[in-house]
This record gives C-alpha cells, structure tokens and sequence, in this order.
C-alpha cells in the first residue's frame, strides 16, 4: 500500500490539473450535459467535486493534531449551498476549492503530516489514508467528466494504484455478491499484476501467490485486462461500451459486473 503522503498528494496534484483542463475551455452548454454518470450533468458532477473539496478541508483542519474528530453535521448545509449554485458557479466554485484544498495540503509541514489521525466511520486514517480516500473520489469523477468530453478517455495512470488500494478496502461496503459465489484469477497490464477475487458472503482480492488457489488451481476462470479497467470495473464503470480489449477463460465478465454495480 502506498503510505507516502506527499507522493499521494502529487498525484492528487495531477488529478486536480487534469480536471481544470477539461473544465475551462467548456461552454455553458457543455456544463449542463450529461456526464458518464445518468443522474448527473456535468455541472452536477463538478458540484460533487467542490462540496467534496470543502468537506476534505474540514476533515484536514479536525485531524491536523491528532484531534480525529468531524463534526458531520454540517455536511447538509454546505450539499445545499452547492446544489442552489448555477452551472457555472458550480464548475468555477469547483476548481477553487479544488485547488485550495489540494495548495493546503502540499503547505503541510512533515511534522503536522505526521500528526494528522482522523476517524472516518470507524476508521482511523494517517495522512496518506486521508490523502487517498480525497484521490479515489477525485479521480474517478475526473474520468466521469474527461469520459462525457472524450469517449476513449482513461483513468489518470498515476492515480490507478493508489485508487486500487482504496476501494478495495471498501469492498464490504460496494461490492454487492447477492449470492453468487466464484473466485477468479484477475491478471492486469499497465502496471502488471496478478490477482485473486474471491466472491461469497464477502468479497475479497488478494495477491494470487498469496492465495490458496495458485497452488490447488481452484479458480473458477481467469480474466485479464488492463489495471485501468479492473479499477473502473470495481466502481461499476466498466459497461460495455467503455470496456477495452480483454480476454477471459471459464468466466464471464458479466458476472464480476453484477458483483460491483456501482456507487
């Protein structure tokens, strides 16, 4: 797992530029379109992006110390604040909070890196937990926007590891097995790797020489794909439409599908 905060920032970083790339040279009518998300404009997602952004600089200023500690309750009042913002003030609203909350983080000392310890439901986060849970939002809300402009866009290379090490932490929270039960050998490229999704009661992936079936063969199939799409395949954005080429064996791709239908 990736534990250096400021590598995680500079990717952060990255993600935020890319983001203020795509949304500046769009046009009013650009902003109200649909994004890769149905119930979502374009605007909407920005909108998300910047309420996020002003609830991660909260978040940062309560585990700054160790204190750990945020006051939830005023999330609602700053969702409202977003969602009565125009298009336009939500992207340009988006990229200022966005940028400030990103400047505040790479402004932190070493010391109050070291010090940040925050409680997020029943999770206590360091600053490269904190940092990473920021980019797993960031960057696939940035491929829902680069997506609706550029049907062939990917997920920034850099952010793909460290999103992975993210959401698969989740899994018991998006992963939705409804009774299925497989396990299949999941091979990536770009970066390389080789995996090991168990799906039962509970979802689990692991590394396949780590797994009991790399030595008994017991998987039920094998898929590979490249690392980009098995990440958006766990955040239920790999249809078949913005699926790459990938071969599979004993398995269908639809069926890891059904497991992870988004959220």
């Amino acid at each position: 797992m990736t534990s250096d905060p400021r590598a995680l920032i500079g990717v952060l970083r990255n993600s935020h530029d890319r983001l203020d790339g795509l949304v500046r040279p769009l046009a009013p009518d650009n902003l109200r379109a649909q994004s890769y998300d149905t119930d979502w404009t374009i605007a909407q997602v920005l909108s998300h992006l910047g309420s996020g952004a002003e609830i991660a600089t909260l978040s940062l200023a309560a585990a700054l110390g160790g204190r750990g500690q945020l006051d939830q309750s005023a999330f609602p009042a700053i969702w409202d604040t977003w969602n009565n913002r125009s298009p336009e003030m939500q992207a340009a609203d988006a990229l200022t909070w966005d940028a400030e909350h990103v400047s505040r983080l790479e402004a932190l000392s070493d010391d109050e890196l070291s010090s940040i310890r925050l409680d997020f439901f029943g999770r206590q986060l360091d600053a490269a937990g904190l940092v990473r849970l920021r980019l797993s939002e960031h960057a696939m809300h940035v491929w829902d926007v680069a997506v609706s402009i550029d049907p062939g866009a990917t997920v920034a290379q850099d952010a793909i590891l460290p999103v992975m090490e993210q959401v698969t932490q989740l899994f018991q929270f998006v992963a939705k097995p409804a009774g299925d039960s497989f396990r299949v050998r999941l091979r990536t490229t770009d970066p390389e790797g080789d995996y090991l999704l168990d799906v039962g009661e509970s979802v689990t992936l692991s590394p396949w020489e780590d797994s009991p079936a790399s030595s008994d063969s017991a998987a039920d199939g094998e898929i590979r794909l490249p690392a980009e799409a098995l990440l958006r395949l766990f955040y239920g954005r790999l249809d078949p439409e913005h699926t790459p080429d990938y071969s599979a064996e004993g398995i269908e791709l639809d069926r890891l599908r059904a497991v992870f239908p988004g959220f």
